[in-house]
């Protein structure tokens, strides 16, 4: 993956996560007026201007452990370097992720922002163009241009729509995983907009999601993944091993989320990515667990 090997993962004493503090003002009680001998001017003396209390700011959260990566990412290599077949590595370096190296599924679902967003984005478009057609749906992002044109290129139209920026690494994840989906959905046969399905729906959204926990587990303890295998087929073997392990979770979780909401509207499109994505964290880590044990 283009981000495994830039990106050398975070300092594990980072907040698990990070709160960013704006500033804070103040001002001065203004003094009673004088003459220009510096007498005080009769009259009612002015009233003392009582300070603003200063804002409520979240508290700056601690420092997490300088540890919480090392076990899951010397489980991770141990899995790369066998070649794939260390499945008990591999469950334990997903379990351990979730569990130590981000503090639980729900904090390891925060952690991905950026691509919680552009999951929510994708998904809105795509209930909107099965519920008003894809040229309605184009037409409110100005892509009208777009209709009748293949899935892809649709896709690659909607890319700064879906994912606005790349200056950050959370936002170059989120990014990277929407190029991987677009991609991916080449090889499915899914040519026709219009036509998509709620499970066709789905298939795209299971996509995105994977490949961005994919993309984040590896910027943060994957950094092994292309070079401790000993050839390209085994590396190749070891990402598809992973994407596979990361797709069951999230296509667990996806099928959960939809038989709560059957029906999307979307006001509710975000609640419905942010629950998919912590509940996919849960499974990853009791399926994990399983591999660890077995």
């Amino acid at each position: 993956m283009g981000t495994s090997s830039a990106y050398g993962g975070p300092n594990g004493g980072t907040p698990l996560v990070p709160s960013w503090l704006g500033g804070d003002a103040t001002g001065d009680t203004p003094a009673a007026p004088t003459a220009p001998d510096g007498v005080p001017t009769g009259g009612p003396a002015a009233p003392a201007l009582i300070p603003a209390a200063p804002p409520s700011r979240p508290a700056i959260p601690a420092p997490a452990g300088a540890s919480r990566f090392t076990a899951a990412r010397g489980n991770f290599t141990r899995f790369a370097h066998s070649g794939g077949t260390d499945r008990a590595s591999l469950g334990r370096a997903v379990s351990g992720y979730v569990s130590t190296s981000s503090g639980g599924a729900r904090q390891a679902a925060q952690r991905m922002g950026a691509s919680r967003g552009a999951g929510a984005r994708l998904l809105g478009f795509l209930a909107d163009a099965q519920a008003r057609g894809a040229t309605e749906a184009l037409r409110s992002l100005n892509l009208e241009g777009l209709a009748g044109r293949p899935i892809d290129e649709i896709f690659v139209g909607l890319a700064d729509y879906i994912c606005p920026s790349a200056g950050t690494v959370d936002e170059g994840i989120a990014r990277e995983a929407f190029i991987e989906t677009i991609i991916e959905l080449t090889t499915l046969g899914m040519t026709e907009l219009d036509a998509f399905t709620p499970d066709q729906m789905q298939t795209v959204f299971e996509l995105y999601a994977t490949h961005a926990i994919e993309a984040r587990l590896c910027n943060d303890i994957g950094t092994k993944l292309i070079t401790a295998p000993t050839d390209a087929k085994a590396a190749l073997r070891v990402q598809d091993q992973l994407r596979d392990f990361i797709r069951n979770g999230v296509s667990d979780a996806l099928t959960a989320a939809r038989a709560e909401t059957p029906t999307l509207t979307q006001d509710r499109v975000q609640s419905f990515v942010d629950t998919v994505y912590e509940r996919a964290f849960g499974i990853l880590q009791a399926l994990g667990n399983a591999e660890a044990e077995q």
